[in-house]
């Protein structure tokens, strides 16, 4: 895998629904393309996040070069251009190959007469290749008359709208113009010859370009329409901070901080079940591979090094067609980040409860070894959290640790969250109340006949 590409597994990507579920993924949330060239184009940004400082730059300043100068993006080709064009310009249609004055005039009268099937499908595709044209022409044309200023900041849109501009002056495409019509059979069959041979690769690179600059528009119109901030870029030493950090995907997040550096690597958290400790690590994890895609993320701010490697151990499971057990999976999932840290590459790390798979005692001492090891990687960054509340005092000494909690208000008849990050250790023991509530005790009191409602009857 390239150095400058951020890497993730395909754990990982399950963790962070980056394409499944299908209608409520990360992809849905990003795609607002309006072709599936742009569609596909956005999948294969989304598939390789960039490690790379400038790259991650030249995206951000590229989406806010868009989203300042949104009437030079408003007439991209339509999916209906778009698809038709490739069709036409990438058809078996035949075709007149004669170069020759005399030669073509004679065979372009032979093709019309005898094959006017063909000749009416090359009539359409003409028509519709001239619109894709017209339209890929205003977009570069109302760039060129931006201040050079403001073009100067269009980050990894300026190459690519240069290199199209230029396909565009070539001197077969320069005089295809979408409002000149062939009216004569031979002159429309001498456009085919230039679309379809002479400047077949100029138009093929020409649709690539489009899905790029499409892509681009989708994730810069989520920048805009959700009010998504462009990360700080850091350098130096892994880091990251943050305020107001949401989930994107969330209705009504709240939001919270993140603090993790050289000398604070390692966050424990700790909290009841439904408090909000795996949407945290979710949220912290999908706000940093947004931030290697070159995008805005959900926060007031945000600051980070750019990573090389982001993985996620959050909804394990076992494999029992190849004997892969829950705990064993656990140990895989743990050796693999080990491994990661180990090689050197600077990496992101969120574990939900680690080691639940087994006993008490070795979810423990298992759990203690691992987290000293992890707050001692001077590559990597660690979110943990766990119910063993008392490896915290293992812990406590650790320079490279911090602590934070969520907690429930225990007020009323039912317990109700903030989901707000708090710094320190939990203590709440919750599980007892939360099977009382359920009704659990009383449908085993019932089940046993020494509960009230067995005693009455």
């Amino acid at each position: 895998m390239p150095t400058n590409q951020l890497e993730l597994d395909a754990e990982t990507q399950r963790d962070l629904d980056l394409f499944e579920p299908e209608g409520s993924s990360l992809f849905s949330y990003c795609d607002h393309c309006r072709t599936d060239a742009g569609r596909r184009a956005l999948r294969q940004r989304m598939e390789t996040p960039s490690s790379d400082r400038a790259q991650i730059a030249a995206t951000q300043q590229a989406l806010v070069f868009i989203n300042n100068n949104r009437d030079c993006f408003r007439n991209l080709p339509s999916e209906y251009v778009a698809l038709n064009t490739e069709r036409y310009i990438t058809s078996a249609y035949p075709g007149i190959h004669q170069r020759g004055a005399i030669e073509f005039h004679i065979a372009a009268f032979v093709f019309w007469r005898n094959d006017d099937q063909f000749y009416t499908k090359i009539v359409r595709g003409e028509a519709v290749t001239r619109r894709y044209i017209g339209a890929m022409r205003r977009l570069c044309e109302a760039v060129d008359q931006l201040p050079e200023a403001t073009t100067a900041a269009a980050g990894e849109l300026a190459p690519l709208l240069r290199e199209a501009s230029e396909i565009l002056k070539r001197q077969g495409l320069s005089d295809i113009r979408e409002d000149i019509d062939p009216k004569f059979h031979w002159a429309a069959l001498r456009m085919d010859q230039v679309l379809r041979q002479s400047e077949r690769d100029g138009l093929t690179r020409l649709l690539t370009l489009a899905a790029e600059f499409d892509a681009l528009v989708s994730l810069a119109d989520v920048v805009q329409k959700n009010g998504l901030v462009m990360p700080d870029i850091l350098e130096g030493d892994t880091q990251i901070t943050a305020q107001g950090l949401v989930h994107p995907l969330l209705s009504s997040p709240v939001p919270n901080p993140v603090d993790l550096h050289s000398s604070q690597r390692l966050l424990f958290l700790t909290g009841p079940n439904m408090a909000g400790k795996t949407t945290y690590l979710r949220t912290l994890a999908t706000a940093i591979y947004l931030a290697h895609l070159g995008m805005g993320v959900p926060a007031t701010r945000l600051a980070f090094a750019p990573l090389q490697r982001l993985m996620t151990a959050i909804s394990l499971q076992d494999d029992l067609s190849s004997g892969v057990s829950y705990f064993r999976a656990e140990a895989l999932r743990m050796r693999a980040i080990a491994e990661a840290v180990a090689s050197g590459r600077s990496t992101l790390a969120v574990l939900d409860e680690p080691f639940k798979g087994t006993n008490v005692k070795d979810a423990y001492d298992a759990t203690k070894r691992v987290l000293h090891g992890l707050a001692g990687a001077n590559n990597g960054l660690f979110v943990v959290t766990s119910h063993l509340i008392e490896i915290s005092d293992e812990l406590k000494n650790n320079e490279n640790v911090a602590f934070g909690y969520f907690e429930a208000s225990e007020g009323g008849d039912t317990l109700t969250f903030d989901f707000a990050l708090r710094e320190g250790v939990s203590t709440q023991r919750l599980g007892m109340r939360v099977l009382k509530e359920e009704g659990v005790f009383e449908l085993l009191d019932r089940i046993m006949g020494t509960g009230p409602s067995a005693r009455s009857n």
